[in-house]
């Protein structure tokens, strides 16, 4: 004959704090990997961001009077360096000369991990510049700059290999 185990109130103190230890314990876990993983807020300030909209909507109904067409290739060169080559034309097609231009590789889940791509001149309207990003998708977005104003944006979604 077998004798069974009581159960007393020791045992079940012991099962109650042992469950609760466990939750405890893996909620922490879930924290510390949410709370890492993390990128970053989108904004700093949702208000700054919201009186800025405005401004933003004049900018962009300026653009779409510019009617530029602008031409790129995002590639892996020698060595795995991505390199990116732009090019802007007007509506005659001829290049726009007097811009400065700089671009970014945004990555579309976290913000730590974007790339600046320093863009250099290579002629009238041709932009040429290389950084060093890992395969995946990425949101390319090029600015282009006549004396330190924004005149046009370009937003592109690209994947690199």
């Amino acid at each position: 004959m077998t004798k069974q185990r009581e159960l007393t109130g020791r045992a079940v103190l012991l099962w109650l704090v042992g469950f609760f230890a466990v939750i405890f314990a893996v909620n922490g876990w879930l924290v510390q990997a949410a709370t890492s993983t993390f990128g970053g807020l989108e904004t700093d300030s949702s208000y700054k961001a919201g009186l800025m909209f405005e401004r933003e909507v004049a900018k962009a109904e300026r653009q779409q009077e510019l009617n530029w067409q602008v031409d790129g290739a995002l590639v892996r060169g020698r060595g795995g360096a991505t390199v990116l080559n732009i090019s802007v034309r007007d509506t005659q097609g001829q290049p726009v000369d007097g811009l400065t231009a700089d671009a970014r590789l945004a990555h579309p889940a976290d913000s730590r991990l974007d790339h600046v791509i320093r863009l250099d001149t290579a002629g009238a309207g041709r932009f040429h510049g290389a950084d060093s990003a890992q395969p995946g998708q990425w949101e390319l977005i090029v600015d282009f700059y006549r004396a330190n104003e924004r005149v046009f944006r370009s937003k592109s979604r690209v994947t690199l290999q």
